[in-house]
């Protein structure tokens, strides 16, 4: 279901998700939503049946693996694709030699994430218009 993009048509799925989940369903300007990591970071493609349903965007600093742009198009909501995502982009990172995570994490995301074991760090803040917390989860080794 989930995979590492490693082609061009993987890639344009991948923007397709992005672009129906932020630029029209959360009104997020294309200018933020597409920014200068697209080339270096990894992307992560969801699919069912050729379908694409989901994406996450990696990217890797220092000791930190942040995951990034994690969408789910509406119709495949509440049926644990999302959460699969996160799982799959967590392991992914742990196979890279990570061990510390962090997320800048919609408010109302909030306890979603904290079921994968990610904690609020610092105050609410905003992005792309929209309330955040920074949120880390570090593994013990």
């Amino acid at each position: 279901m989930f995979r590492i993009v490693t082609s061009l048509d993987d890639l344009i799925k991948v923007l397709i998700v992005r672009g129906i989940v932020f630029l029209e369903e959360q009104q997020v300007p294309y200018s933020i939503e597409m920014d200068e990591h697209e080339y270096s970071a990894l992307h992560i493609l969801g699919e069912i049946e050729s379908e694409p349903i989901a994406s996450g965007r990696l990217r890797f600093s220092g000791e930190w693996a942040k995951l990034e742009r994690i969408a789910v198009r509406k119709q495949y909501r509440k049926k644990g694709h999302g959460h699969q995502l996160v799982e799959y982009m967590l392991q992914v990172a742990r196979q890279h030699g990570f061990r510390k995570y962090k997320m800048n994490a919609q408010v109302q995301l909030r306890d979603y994430y904290a079921k994968h074991g990610f904690i609020v760090k610092g105050d609410k803040f905003k992005e792309a218009n929209i309330d955040h917390y920074l949120m880390i989860r570090e593994d013990s080794n």
